[in-house]
């Protein structure tokens, strides 16, 4: 009976694990952050996402990122912002579609 039980329970939490993630690790609260954050919705097989990354890293440009194929609330507000690629790039309420080193950089004011 313990075992069904568990195998239930671990069940639930499989099942749920997106929501549970947020409450063991929430995503940063941009309204306390710089105005100018940004977000990357991407996925980890794209080459142009691993380019983005670099390209913001390089940059010391500070960036949360969302695994729009893991993370539910990331593949929803991809979805809003007219994603039908990766990767998507929101800086300073500026969507960029595609990987655009100068696009980026001009508006996260590294250019």
């Amino acid at each position: 009976m313990k075992k069904i039980v568990l195998i239930v329970i671990g069940l639930a939490i499989f099942q749920n694990w997106e929501d549970i993630k947020h409450v063991v690790n929430p995503p940063p609260d941009y309204g306390s952050m710089h105005e100018e954050a940004v977000i990357l919705y991407a996925t980890q097989w794209c080459g142009y996402c691993k380019k983005a990354r670099s390209l913001l890293s390089e940059n010391n440009i500070p960036y949360y990122e969302y695994d729009i194929e893991k993370s539910l609330e990331g593949k929803e507000q991809h979805k809003n912002l007219g994603g039908k690629g990766i990767p998507v790039l929101l800086i300073d309420g500026e969507v960029i579609k595609g990987y655009s080193p100068s696009k980026i950089l001009k508006l996260a004011g590294k250019t």
